[in-house]
């Protein structure tokens, strides 16, 4: 699945509350009536409600028997067929996440519901819903004319690069539990927005699977492999892995531990660490796949490529090293200076 395409999008609807901590007895305020808006603020508004979720990876609703007993899913899905009744259950959306808020470190916040069309996946355009809260009001000044004269006023609003939490879900793959697009920028002990709330899990395709792969490998490479391997050589094992992410178009486990890890000690330490190693839902990571080329390039950017030595001196390693290290690097240990050295040689500086 590509990224979402936001440029053909419009915003047809809004919907306003407040939410807040029932824990400490606060309400629930919803809109009466839909948010009024002139078109000069809709294009603006539409870039606040889609803006957070151009690069973050796909979910879904997910439930352990049936999707038609998933409250978000049966919502938006009503929403969706019939979207005169969005006033309504964009309510019916604001009451659940209010009766989700059972977590004293929870805050209260703005909550806005939008409905928006000319979302595209996939090059198909789609209609979406934009499901953002923010708790945090940001100043601003405004120099307005007061009677010939300029007068500085403070504000407190909602700035659209600092909403704490959001989800889009996309009118696509409805049978699977819809394409849901989510972030919490401050929920992370608590987890209550995207389990208890929304009851979404990541939609594992493959450009999840090659993520979850290709970022263990690189963790194996740092933490996986023994203490005492060289640096240089641990950057090896870990570039020789995204290599083979960037030239295979299938992954194979069985070939990728013959062609990258090859010896048998190697091996064996891979396998044992993949083991403890678990997605998000605690279960096993796939051992074949379509590799995913951003997603893999994604993940090798992460490769510890530095080496750092304790009389300040920082060297880093690039592809086009591992390709030579043999050659061009020597390590070893001079008496006279009871010293260890490394020894790089070269042709020009660039």
């Amino acid at each position: 699945m590509s990224k979402p395409n936001f440029n053909k999008a419009t915003l047809s609807h809004v919907t306003l509350a407040k939410i807040g901590n029932p824990l400490r007895g606060e309400s629930l305020k919803t809109s009466k009536e839909l948010c009024k808006f002139g078109e000069d603020d809709k294009d603006i508004l539409t870039v606040a409600f889609l803006k957070p979720f151009k690069s973050l990876e796909p979910y879904h609703f997910h439930h352990s028997s049936s999707l038609d007993l998933h409250e978000m899913h049966c919502y938006v899905n009503t929403i969706f067929d019939q979207q005169e009744r969005f006033l309504t259950y964009s309510r019916k959306i604001a009451r659940h996440l209010y009766d989700k808020t059972k977590h004293p470190n929870i805050k209260s916040g703005d909550l806005c519901v939008a409905y928006l069309k000319g979302v595209q996946i996939d090059g198909e355009p789609c209609d979406a819903i934009s499901i953002v809260k923010s708790e945090s009001l940001t100043p601003f000044l405004e120099i307005s004319d007061n009677d010939g004269d300029l007068q500085l006023t403070t504000h407190n609003g909602i700035y659209p690069d600092k909403i704490d939490k959001g989800c889009l879900i996309v009118n696509s793959k409805k049978d699977s539990g819809y394409v849901v697009f989510t972030f919490d920028k401050g929920g992370a002990d608590t987890n209550f927005w995207v389990r208890d709330f929304l009851g979404a899990r990541a939609r594992k395709d493959d450009n999840f699977k090659t993520k979850q792969y290709a970022e263990m490998c690189v963790s194996f490479a740092d933490e996986g492999l023994p203490e005492e391997m060289k640096q240089e050589d641990k950057y090896r094992v870990a570039n020789d892995a995204m290599q083979y992410f960037a030239e295979k178009e299938k992954f194979d486990e069985k070939h990728f531990q013959d062609e990258v890890l090859k010896e048998p000690s190697i091996v064996e330490k891979f396998s044992s660490y993949k083991e403890n190693y678990k997605d998000e839902d605690g279960e096993p990571l796939a051992n074949e796949f379509e590799i995913s080329k951003p997603a893999a390039k994604k993940a090798g950017s992460k490769i510890k490529s530095n080496l750092r030595l304790d009389t300040g001196v920082v060297l880093k390693f690039t592809p086009d090293f591992a390709e030579r290290q043999n050659e061009i690097m020597e390590r070893g240990y001079d008496e006279k200076m009871q010293m260890n050295y490394v020894k790089i040689y070269y042709n020009d500086e660039v």
